[in-house]
C-alpha cells in the first residue's frame, strides 16, 4: 500500500461532516473517472483509503491526487493494482507561490510553451491551466 502526503486545509470543500466525505470524494472522483473499476473509497480522520481495478498505473496516480486535493484530506492511502502498467516515469510536484504551468514546463522540460502535457497529465485535478493554487498536488510526466 502507498501513502501519499496532503496539505489537509488545502483544496476543494467537497464535505462538512467526515461521515460524508468516503461518499463525496468517491463521487468527486468517479464524475472524471480516470480509468478505475469497482472504485471503493474509505475515510478516517483525514485519511483517505482507495482500492479498485485499473490496468493504468496513471489512473491510480490521478485518484490519489484527485482525493488528496480535497480539504480536510491529508493522507491517502492507495493499493496498487498488480495489472497496473508502468506509464514511465512521474514526478509529484506542490504547487508554490508564484507558480504558473509554464514555468513549471521550463523548469522540467526546458520550454514553457510545454505548459500543455503538464495540464494533459492532470486534466482530472486541474479543470483550467490559469487556475492552479499553492499547495495543489499535480503529476510531471518526465519521459
Amino acid at each position: 500500500m502507498n501513502l501519499f502526503g496532503f496539505m489537509k486545509d488545502i483544496g476543494q470543500k467537497l464535505f462538512d461532516r467526515d461521515e460524508d466525505a468516503a461518499t463525496s470524494i468517491k463521487k468527486h472522483i468517479e464524475a472524471d473517472n480516470p480509468g478505475i473499476e469497482n472504485l471503493q473509497v474509505k475515510f478516517n480522520e483525514g485519511t483517505v483509503e482507495l482500492s479498485g481495478d485499473t490496468a493504468d498505473r496513471a489512473a491510480l496516480e490521478k485518484a490519489v491526487l484527485m482525493a488528496g486535493n480535497v480539504r480536510g484530506v491529508g493522507e491517502v492511502k492507495a493499493a496498487t493494482p498488480q495489472s497496473a502498467g508502468d506509464n514511465g516515469e512521474v514526478e509529484f510536484y506542490v504547487i508554490k507561490s508564484g507558480d504558473t504551468l509554464s514555468g513549471i514546463a521550463k523548469r522540467y522540460y526546458g520550454n514553457a510553451m510545454d505548459y500543455p502535457r503538464i495540464f494533459e497529465a492532470n486534466r482530472e485535478v486541474i479543470k483550467d491551466p490559469d487556475k492552479i493554487y499553492v499547495g495543489q498536488t499535480i503529476r510531471i510526466p518526465l519521459k
